[in-house]
């Protein structure tokens, strides 16, 4: 059976100047020690991108940014490419955030744009997909999700080709930042879901190794319950990351 490493990724969002994201990442780091078994991962605003990964060193921690172009230079003000993100020391990059699609209206053919230029430069993308309250309550969530998939990944399913290094992140919407969490059950409903929808597109190899993670105010309080889901493999945190007592905490949740 493949072992999937759990991975604990912290979405900043728009918080913190420079200093604050260094300070921050330093105290993680000083509490994350010779951790194994679990990966970390923190998602800084694109100006302090730089100092965050001088700050990791060789501590293991990836860093990831929030958002990119698709294209990896031109007359697009206000963007960043890939390519920029690689020169700061990125490894990753999440695409399809929930307030990317519905604040800043991003269809998912765009998202496609951008995972596949991700992958064509070799960052590993964080691909998200999530149902609204009214979406859940109407029975529409799979139906939701699979269009998601279906058109996020619409450039992997062309070219039959998903990478096992791939990363993809439920977070239902209705979740995010409002104190309420998918119960475990719930979850894992749609993540098996999901995991299903990778085999029946590609393979069952590659299901068995893109790690899928939960998102949706993810606490200390509940992460332990979250990740003895088999289809769990990981969280997408926002405000929990913000504090560096209570990361690490979800950091070393199987040592509670």
């Amino acid at each position: 059976m493949i072992e999937r490493i759990p991975l604990i990724a912290g979405n900043w969002k728009m918080n913190l100047d420079v200093e604050g994201s260094v300070q921050l990442v330093k105290n993680i780091v000083n509490g994350f020690g010779s951790l194994e078994g679990v990966q970390a991962l923190v998602a800084p605003p694109f100006t302090a991108l730089a100092a965050v990964r001088q700050a990791i060193g060789k501590s293991g921690i990836f860093l990831a940014s929030q958002n990119m172009h698709w294209e990896t230079d031109g007359a697009y003000t206000g963007e960043i490419s890939g390519r920029m993100l690689q020169k700061t020391g990125c490894t990753h990059v999440i695409l399809g955030h929930s307030e990317r699609r519905s604040i800043f209206n991003e269809t998912s053919e765009v998202i496609d744009l951008k995972v596949k230029a991700a992958v064509l430069l070799g960052l590993i993308p964080i691909v998200c997909v999530g149902e609204t309250l009214e979406e859940r309550e109407a029975g529409q969530a799979f139906e939701i999700i699979k269009k998601q998939l279906d058109a996020s990944l619409h450039n992997f399913i062309a070219d039959q080709l998903m990478l096992p290094s791939t990363i993809l992140a439920y977070e239902p919407v209705w979740a995010i930042g409002t104190g309420k969490t998918a119960t475990p059950e719930q979850a894992q409903e749609v993540h098996r879901f999901i995991r299903e929808w990778i085999e029946e597109n590609f393979n069952p190899g590659t299901a068995a190794q893109v790690r899928i993670l939960y998102g949706g105010s993810v606490k200390p309080e509940n992460i332990a319950t979250l990740m003895s889901e088999s289809d769990i493999d990981g969280a997408l945190v926002g405000g929990a990351s913000l504090n560096a007592d209570s990361f690490l905490q979800l950091i070393h949740f199987k040592q509670k």
